[in-house]
C-alpha cells in the first residue's frame, strides 16, 4: 500500500498541469466546444455487448468549475457502441483496422481512458503531433483514430500518412456514417470506460486543453473498483514493454523503413542515413558496406551506439574537426551528438543528466521496479513542454558559417537557432518569410542539387503538408547527400537509397551490404524478464515451427535446418549477431559459453530438488569436449541453400523449452534470363511474407497499392524474414550407475527440419 501510494503521488506530480486550471480555463474556456454524447447500440453490430446500456440519458462532464463552456446541442449517435463492438475483430462488415497487430490486442478493452481522433480526412499532420505528445505524457491511455472510408485516393493518402507521420496508434476505418465525422473537421473524443464522452473540435482544442482534460479524467475515481484494478494491472505489465512493439506495419520488416535524411563525411568517405521509422542511423561507406549503426531501439537514452535510444532521427550534419555527427532526434524534440571515434551518443539539447553517474543507475533501478516507463529518458524532464522556444518536432538541420545550427520543422513554420558549443537555444523565428530571410541561401543550395535528378526517377512523397509554395521539393531538403562525384537521395516510398553519378549520369539503387552489423531488430527481441514472466513465453508472436522431444537429461545439441522458399534468396548468410537463443524451465542454454563443462555439474537451477544429486554426479572430463564447437561458426548456408542453426542446452529432469529467434535478410529471387517482372505479382508476394494472417482484405489492398507506387523493381527490395522456432523438451530421470547411487549424464543430439512454406 505504501509503495502504491508513493507511486500515485509521484505520478500526480509528473502529470501536474503546467498552467493552473483556474487561470487556464479563464483563458481557454470560452473557446472550447463540448458535446456530451448519448450512446446507443449499433443495430447492425455483429455481436451483442454484455452489460452495455442501450440508451443512456444526457450526461455532461465539465472539466472546469471556473467558467461554463459552450457546447453544441446533443445529438443521439451510436459512435461509442460501434467502437466497442469493433474491438473484437480486425475486419468486420462495417469496419477495418489499420496499424494493429496481435500484440496490441491487450491494449484494448472495455475499461480505461480512450482518446479518439475522428475525422473524414486525416490531412493535417499537426493533429498527429498533438496525439504523439499526449501519448508520451500519458503512456497508459488508449489512443486510436476513427475515419470514415471514402475514395481509394483518400485511403491511399492515409496509408502514406502512416509512414510519413510514423503513426503509433491503430486506426479504425468505418463504413458507418456519423454526424460529427460527416462535417469533415477533425475532432477528439475523450471518454473513460465507454461512459460520458466529450468532443473537442480541432479548431478549439489546443495541446494544453487536451492534456488538462486527460489529466483530470485520469484522476477521476472509477465507480467500478474491479475495473480500476484491472487497468492498473495491465499498465504495470506494459511498463517493461515499449509501445512501439505493439504496432504493426507490413513495411516494418523491410531493411529500410522510411529512410528520410542523409549526410556525408567527405574525408573518410562515409554516409549517414536516418532510417527514421526504425529509430536508427546507418553508417556506410561509399560502396554500401555498413560500417556501424547508431541507436538500438525507440526511446531517449544516451550511451554507446548499441544501447543508445532514439526516436525518429532526421536531419544530420557531420562535423569533421570533432569527428562527430550532430543529428535531430525529432520525436524526442532534441539535438543529439554521436562521437564517431568513441562510439557514444550524448544529448546536446535539452541539457543532459547523463553526466551524473547515479542518474543512470537510478533510472535503471526505477524501471526494474516498474516505477517508470521503458521510454523514460535519462535526460532531465523539462517543464517547458509547451514553451514556444523549445524544439517541437524538428526535422531539418543546417550549419551556418558561425557557431550556430539552423533547425527547421518539417512544415517550415519555425526556425530555431542553436549554439552547438553551449547547447542553448538562441533566437526563434516564425513563418516562411523569416526562415528564407535567415537561411534561404543554404536551403536553395541544397535543393538545387535535386535539379540533377529527373523528377520521374522516383515516387516523391505527395504530402502537401510538407510542400512549401515557392520551394519545389522542399520536403526533400534533408533527404540528399553528396559524396565526391555521387549524389545519394532517400526514397521514402520505395524504401531505398538512390545513387546518381554527376559526371556520367548513371543512376542506380544503392545496395547496402554487411547487414550483420544491424543484428536482430529490436522488435524481434524481448527483455529476459518479460520472456520468463509470460506464462507461455512470447505466446503472441507467430511461431514458424514447434516440435516436442522426449530425451534423457544432460547435454543436448540442437541442429536446425531451415528450408527457404524457392522464390526467396538470401542476401547474406545468417550470422551469429542475427540469432537469439534462450532456454527456460529445466534447461540452461550453453551455446558459445566458455565454461560449458562446468555447467554439466549442475543444471536446471529452478529444480532445487536435484541439487544434491547433481552434486554427486561426476563431471564430464574436459577432454571429451571439443573446443572447436564453441569457436567455429555453426550457423551457415549449406550447399543445398538451407540455413543451418546450431545451439546447445543442458537439461535436468523435467520440462523445458528452447526458443530460437533469428532474422534472415532476403529479397525476391529473379528468374534466370529474365529482365522483366510483374510488379503486381511481386507486391502480392512481398505482402504474403510481410502481412499478419489477421490483417483484413482492405488493409492488404491498401498496402499493395502503396508498394506499387515505387518506381524501382520490387525484386530489389531487401526485407527481413523473422524466424521463431520453439523446441519443447521432456526429460525423464537421470539413469543410475551400477552402484545405484551415481548418476549418468547423457549427451544427445537432435535434428530439426524447418520449412518456410508460402504463406
Amino acid at each position: 500500500m505504501a509503495l502504491s501510494y508513493r507511486r500515485m503521488k509521484e505520478l500526480s506530480k509528473f502529470l501536474s498541469p503546467i498552467i493552473h486550471a483556474s487561470d487556464y480555463y479563464q483563458r481557454y474556456g470560452e473557446a472550447l466546444n463540448l458535446v456530451a454524447l448519448s450512446a446507443m447500440r449499433v443495430p447492425s453490430a455483429h455481436k451483442s455487448i454484455a452489460n452495455w446500456t442501450q440508451v443512456r440519458r444526457f450526461c455532461q462532464y465539465r472539466i472546469s468549475t471556473t467558467n461554463a463552456v459552450s457546447h453544441e446541442p446533443v445529438s443521439e449517435i451510436d459512435l461509442l457502441s460501434f467502437i466497442k463492438a469493433s474491438l473484437d475483430e480486425f475486419e468486420g462488415t462495417h469496419h477495418c483496422w489499420l496499424n494493429r497487430s496481435d500484440k496490441n490486442d491487450q491494449l484494448f478493452g472495455a475499461d480505461g481512458i480512450f482518446l479518439v481522433l475522428a475525422a473524414k480526412n486525416f490531412d493535417c499532420g499537426i493533429v498527429f503531433e498533438k496525439l504523439k505528445t499526449i501519448q508520451k505524457r500519458f503512456p497508459h491511455i488508449i489512443i486510436m483514430g476513427l475515419k470514415a472510408t471514402d475514395s481509394s485516393a483518400d485511403q491511399m493518402h492515409l496509408i502514406q500518412s502512416l509512414m510519413t507521420e510514423n503513426i503509433m496508434f491503430p486506426i479504425l476505418l468505418s463504413q458507418q456514417t456519423f454526424p460529427q465525422i460527416e462535417k469533415g473537421a477533425c475532432c477528439y473524443i475523450l471518454f473513460k470506460n465507454f461512459r460520458s464522452p466529450v468532443i473537442y473540435h480541432e479548431k478549439d482544442a489546443s495541446l494544453e486543453i487536451l492534456c488538462q482534460a486527460v489529466q483530470e479524467l485520469q484522476l477521476q475515481p472509477s465507480s467500478d473498483s474491479k475495473s480500476l484494478n484491472l487497468l492498473r494491472c495491465v499498465s504495470w505489465k506494459q511498463d517493461g514493454i515499449n509501445k512501439d512493439q505493439y504496432i504493426f506495419s507490413p513495411i516494418q520488416n523491410s531493411l529500410l523503413y522510411y529512410p528520410g535524411c542523409a549526410s556525408a563525411d567527405e574525408s573518410a568517405s562515409r554516409l549517414f542515413f536516418s532510417d527514421c521509422n526504425h529509430h536508427r542511423i546507418i553508417v556506410s561507406d561509399g560502396d554500401g558496406g555498413i560500417l556501424d549503426c547508431i541507436g538500438s531501439s525507440p526511446g531517449f537514452e544516451d550511451g554507446d551506439f548499441e544501447s543508445a535510444k532514439l526516436r525518429r532521427p532526421a536531419g544530420s550534419y557531420y562535423h569533421a574537426s570533432e569527428d562527430c555527427l550532430y543529428f535531430v532526434d525529432s520525436e524526442n524534440h532534441a539535438i543529439r551528438k554521436a562521437n564517431m571515434g568513441a562510439r557514444t551518443v550524448e544529448t546536446l539539447y535539452p541539457a543532459s543528466a547523463s553526466n551524473k553517474g547515479i542518474s543512470r543507475i537510478w533510472n535503471l533501478i526505477m524501471s526494474k521496479l516498474g516505477l517508470e516507463s521503458s521510454g523514460k529518458t535519462n535526460v532531465e524532464e523539462r517543464s517547458e513542454v509547451f514553451d514556444t522556444k523549445s524544439l517541437y518536432f524538428p526535422w531539418h538541420l543546417l550549419k551556418s558559417v558561425d557557431d550556430t545550427f539552423y533547425i527547421i520543422d518539417r512544415r517550415f513554420q519555425t526556425l530555431w537557432t542553436l549554439y552547438f558549443s553551449s547547447g542553448k537555444i538562441g533566437k526563434v523565428f516564425e513563418g516562411l518569410p523569416r526562415i528564407l530571410e535567415i537561411c534561404g541561401q543554404p536551403i536553395m543550395k541544397n535543393l538545387s542539387t535535386l535539379d540533377q535528378i529527373p523528377c520521374d526517377w522516383f515516387q516523391q512523397q505527395s504530402n502537401n503538408g510538407f510542400l512549401v509554395e515557392g520551394l519545389p521539393r522542399s520536403d526533400l531538403l534533408s533527404s540528399l547527400a553528396t559524396l565526391h562525384d555521387d549524389i545519394f537521395i532517400c526514397d521514402p516510398v520505395g524504401q531505398r537509397i538512390l545513387k546518381v553519378n554527376r559526371v556520367s549520369g548513371i543512376r542506380s539503387d544503392f545496395q547496402l551490404s554487411n547487414l550483420r552489423i544491424l543484428g536482430l531488430p529490436y522488435w524481434f527481441n524481448f527483455p529476459l524478464e518479460t520472456f520468463y514472466a509470460v506464462g507461455n513465453g512470447l505466446s503472441s508472436t507467430p511461431i514458424d515451427h514447434l516440435q516436442h522431444f522426449d530425451l534423457l537429461p544432460g547435454r543436448i545439441d540442437i541442429h536446425l535446418s531451415v528450408d527457404v522458399p524457392m522464390d526467396i534468396q538470401l542476401v547474406e548468410p545468417l550470422q551469429e549477431s542475427c540469432i537469439w537463443c534462450q532456454a527456460r524451465g529445466a534447461a540452461t542454454e550453453i551455446s558459445g559459453t566458455d565454461d560449458a563443462p562446468g555447467l554439466l555439474d549442475k543444471v536446471g537451477v529452478a529444480q532445487q530438488w536435484y541439487d544434491e544429486l547433481d552434486y554427486l554426479a561426476a563431471p564430464k572430463p574436459e577432454s571429451e569436449i571439443n573446443a572447436e564447437d564453441y569457436t567455429q561458426d555453426k550457423n551457415s548456408v549449406g550447399e543445398d541453400e538451407k540455413v543451418r542453426i546450431s545451439c546447445s542446452v543442458c537439461t535436468s529432469p523435467g520440462t523445458s523449452e528452447v526458443i530460437i529467434y533469428a532474422v534472415l535478410y532476403c529479397k525476391l529471387r529473379r528468374a534466370p534470363n529474365s529482365n522483366e517482372g510483374n510488379q503486381e505479382e511481386h507486391a502480392a508476394r512481398i505482402l504474403d511474407i510481410f502481412s499478419s494472417k489477421r490483417s483484413g482484405k482492405l488493409e492488404r489492398d491498401l498496402w499493395n497499392a502503396f508498394l506499387l507506387q515505387s518506381k524501382g523493381d520490387l525484386r530489389d527490395l531487401i526485407f527481413m524474414k523473422p524466424l521463431h522456432i520453439r523446441i519443447r523438451l521432456n526429460c525423464l530421470d537421470h539413469p543410475k550407475a551400477d552402484n545405484g547411487r551415481d548418476i549418468i549424464l547423457t549427451d544427445s543430439s537432435i535434428k530439426v527440419d524447418v520449412s518456410l512454406d508460402r504463406q
